[in-house]
């Protein structure tokens, strides 16, 4: 008799649902991670910088001044540096959307050989370090005589904000539907009319998202503006890197720069989290 070989299936075991018990454990994590990935940091450089002195084996420092902030608020050449980084970002800015919308809409809207390469080579500087595109942009505007100059930082710039700004422009332009636009032709609208009406009102989540980005990008930036412009030209970064020198640190003054760096980037994620779509943010640093 020939015997039965009886399989049984394999049940995979399911993944245990969270519990409303769970949410004090998970919340834990959340928090003590924030904690000290934000929070300490931040307390650390607000002591660093009303320190009068802070030595091991204190904890915390004895002594406290505001006398470093008065000084470096008034300093002169901060005030230039922190007007440089404001200007220049907000130029930075406007170029790089200027810049961004046609080639995003191109590739949105028109299906082509070797878009993949092109997408890649779109993302390129931001692929390969900023210090090696630094280099390799400092030595051709060396030859054009771009180096040491604020425009020679504009475009140097542009060239690390353009690639977020297509790709979030990209991902905008992508859910405008094609029927609405053949309506706006069959109804006589010129491509003039359609880009001022349709095109640019549904795009502007995607510049909204894309032009805060930049501005970020563009004011915290340090590695290329320090190779094409310093020491002619100075921003908040360029000063920040100054006062890290390892042969002069002044961690207390540092500290203040850091602060003042960082509340356009809080102010700018707070605007973003209130007018922006989640899910266009989510497209446009998912899609690649």
């Amino acid at each position: 008799m020939m015997s039965v070989i009886t399989i049984e299936p394999t049940i995979t075991p399911r993944r245990r649902a969270f519990t409303p018990e769970d949410r004090i454990f998970v919340s834990i994590g959340l928090y003590g991670a924030l904690t000290l990935a934000i929070a300490v940091p931040l307390a650390l450089m607000f002591l660093w910088s009303i320190a009068d002195g802070w030595s091991p084996p204190l904890v915390v420092p004895e002594h406290y001044t505001t006398a470093r902030w008065a000084g470096i608020l008034g300093d002169t050449s901060l005030i230039r540096a922190a007007i440089n980084s404001i200007l220049i970002a907000i130029v930075v800015t406007f170029l790089t959307a200027a810049i961004a919308l046609p080639t995003a809409w191109a590739m949105a809207r028109f299906p082509f050989r070797l878009k993949r390469l092109v997408e890649i080579f779109i993302l390129a500087p931001i692929i390969i370090p900023g210090l090696v595109v630094a280099v390799g942009i400092g030595q051709v505007f060396l030859l054009f005589g771009l180096a040491y100059s604020v425009t020679g930082v504009i475009l140097v710039q542009i060239v690390g904000t353009l690639p977020l700004m297509i790709r979030l422009m990209t991902a905008a332009l992508e859910t405008i539907p094609d029927d609405l636009i053949h309506a706006a032709r069959s109804l006589g609208a010129g491509t003039v009319g359609i880009v001022l009406h349709i095109i640019l009102p549904l795009a502007v989540p995607g510049l909204l998202a894309g032009g805060l980005m930049s501005f970020i990008g563009s004011f915290e930036e340090f590695d290329k503006s320090f190779i094409v412009g310093a020491p002619v030209v100075e921003t908040l970064p360029i000063k920040l890197y100054m006062y890290l020198d390892p042969y002069s640190m002044q961690l207390p003054l540092a500290s203040i720069v850091s602060f003042i760096l960082l509340l356009p980037a809080l102010v700018v994620f707070i605007i973003a989290g209130r007018i922006l779509r989640d899910d266009l943010m989510a497209a446009g640093m998912g899609k690649i």
